[in-house]
């Protein structure tokens, strides 16, 4: 109960902390999501995820690795709005020289390439010249560090863990930034129930945003009414999400296990299935059934709105998913089909995979 107050307490004063500085959806290309596992699960996993993508979701889950479990190496590749862009991501953990801490790190990157610059499409007579077209990307890039503990209680284990992350985004040679912040998370294990929680950029992770410019493309934006940029800094506002996961024994080599996440968001009313000002929830559910832990099945939906058609009437859309998963050997394969909740009906296609790397036996 005390653990509950002070997660509750600390997120009030993040709450108003936030209010003073911050923009609607910074940094959301982290909240895309990795690997397939969580993607086929409508990214309800926060309670669940208990190996190498943990520290990008809860890493208080990389706690849930043994010391022999060893090296874990993690990787995964999407295409997002047909091919446009590309996200992918690596990373591996490992033991510390104390039994149940585990370092992580992960790197993220999220590109859309082959941008159109045409800045300089335009003579200084005013005709066209696409001789002087050129391309330039538009790339955010995101380094995570992880630490994580597990404390063995009478009742079940408590897992700590927290990440310390570095963002950089870049468009092209006109923009770069750099930001810094923090994640915390908790998971509590409870007979066949874990719950856990999870304060993302606890610290209002910023962004300082810093543009470059010719004399020359000032005065074509001017010209085209188009706003110079300055130098600012943009501030991501904390997040709270919620989790619990229920594992049930169907039989000897089947198992399902079902997960249900609740995001708050701070950054003011959003259009989500609770939606408020400055709090908005958004839930998520997750299923996956696994046959002798080889083969796992997986559903789920997530990012409920409320949308209006040409008739001027609400209608409740979600994003689902499914997907799949083998087992084969040490290496786990996962793939995940998942729409962006559009109105084009735009799949994406997700492929990750794990790999462990187990120290030897020595006699």
């Amino acid at each position: 109960m005390r653990l509950h107050r002070l997660l509750l307490t600390s997120f009030i004063i993040l709450v108003v902390f936030a209010e003073m500085q911050a923009q609607k959806f910074s940094n959301e290309f982290l909240s895309i999501g990795v690997g397939a596992r969580a993607q086929a699960m409508g990214n309800a996993v926060i309670a669940s995820t208990n190996d190498v993508y943990a520290g990008v979701w809860n890493p208080a889950g990389l706690a849930a690795l043994r010391p022999s479990d060893g090296l874990q190496l993690g990787a995964m590749h999407s295409e997002w709005f047909g091919g446009v862009g590309n996200f992918d991501y690596l990373s591996f953990t490992l033991p510390t020289t104390q039994g149940g801490n585990r370092l992580g790190f992960s790197l993220v990157r999220f590109g859309i390439d082959q941008i159109p610059n045409t800045l300089s499409l335009y003579e200084s007579d005013g005709s066209i010249n696409f001789d002087n077209l050129s391309e330039f990307s538009s790339v955010d890039y995101a380094f995570l560090g992880s630490y994580a503990k597990e404390v063995n209680k009478a009742k079940g284990p408590i897992r700590f863990g927290g990440s310390i992350k570095v963002v950089h985004r870049r468009i092209g040679p006109f923009a770069t930034s750099w930001g810094f912040g923090a994640d915390l998370g908790i998971q509590i294990v409870r007979d066949q129930w874990t719950w856990a929680a999870l304060a993302r950029d606890i610290t209002t992770t910023f962004n300082a945003w810093s543009f470059s410019f010719t004399d020359e493309e000032i005065d074509i934006l001017e010209l085209t009414n188009n706003e110079v940029p300055i130098n600012s800094v943009e501030i991501t506002r904390p997040q709270l999400i919620l989790g619990g996961a229920r594992t049930f024994e169907l039989s000897e080599k089947v198992t399902l296990q079902s997960e249900l996440n609740l995001i708050l968001t701070t950054d003011g009313q959003r259009n989500t299935l609770i939606s408020a000002d400055p709090i908005s929830i958004d839930p998520a559910l997750g299923l996956e059934a696994s046959y002798r832990n080889f083969l796992y099945l997986r559903a789920g939906v997530n990012q409920f709105q409320r949308e209006l058609d040409f008739g001027s009437e609400e209608t409740l859309t979600f994003r689902p998913s499914m997907g799949l998963g083998l087992q084969l050997g040490s290496l786990l394969v996962d793939y995940a089909y998942t729409d962006l909740g559009d109105d084009a009906n735009t799949f994406s296609h997700v492929v990750s995979l794990r790999l462990g790397l187990k120290p030897r036996n020595r006699q």
